[in-house]
């Protein structure tokens, strides 16, 4: 009996020292499982954090970009010329489209809208050294309202020297018909007036302001040029015939 109850006791013992890895096994993995919830849960916590850091991140990208382009809208502003600022030519037609502008010039000139204008801004940057030829075509779109591109020194020039081509060929022709008797003195003074008014219409949109006198001096000399220039003719004309006979 006491053997049964050594061997019982025995048994027993052994199956609690055989039950204990049991236990401390289950133990373990309990503990293993308890880090890694813990570490799942860090992690976790970590992801939902990350777009907090994301988004601050992108505030803080935003902001620097902001910055960025107040400093570069500050530069280009310091960039343009004082005197590009100020000027104020131009200033009649501003929103107006460059075709439509383009198409008036062409239906009253021989010139386009783009070598007007440039023709006016070499006229009033001009130095002591010469036409201030780059700094007109890198701010022409600031100069003048109708013009959306910049242009190189060489179509600067390119445009005014067609605008002056044209002057002078438009020049001949007028001073040819107005010497070769093929208009009354009536008719030449009626021409005169009308392109006339044209001149003056395009000088106010430049921005020039003239007076009721002013204009009436401008006309009255004008017209007295051109009597000078038939009668001229006209005894020119006369002295020929005389030659030939």
């Amino acid at each position: 009996m006491t053997d049964e109850s050594d061997e019982f006791e025995t048994g027993a013992s052994d199956a609690e020292e055989g039950a204990r890895p049991d236990a401390d096994t289950r133990a373990e993995a309990g503990e293993a499982a308890a880090d890694a919830a813990a570490a799942t849960a860090e992690s976790a916590a970590a992801t939902e954090s990350a777009p907090a850091d994301d988004d601050a991140t992108d505030s803080e990208a935003d902001a620097a970009g902001a910055g960025s382009d107040a400093e570069g809208t500050e530069d280009a502003e310091d960039a343009v010329p004082e005197d590009v600022q100020k000027y104020a030519r131009f200033k009649k037609v501003d929103g107006a489209q460059y075709d439509r502008v383009n198409d008036f010039l062409r239906q009253r000139t021989y010139v386009t809208a783009r070598e007007w204008a440039i023709a006016r801004l070499c006229a009033d940057f001009r130095t002591e050294t010469g036409v201030e030829m780059t700094k007109i075509g890198n701010n022409l779109p600031e100069l003048v309202p109708f013009m959306t591109d910049t242009y190189t020194p060489q179509a600067v020039n390119q445009a005014r020297s067609a605008f002056r081509d044209k002057v002078r060929k438009s020049g001949a022709t007028f001073l040819y018909g107005a010497m070769s008797g093929f208009f009354t003195a009536e008719e030449l003074d009626e021409m005169m007036y009308e392109v006339t008014e044209i001149a003056k219409f395009l000088l106010e949109v430049e921005g020039v302001d003239l007076s009721v006198e002013e204009e009436l001096e401008a006309e009255e000399r004008i017209s007295s040029v051109m009597r000078e220039v038939r009668e001229a003719s006209t005894e020119l004309r006369q002295e020929e015939l005389s030659d030939e006979e």
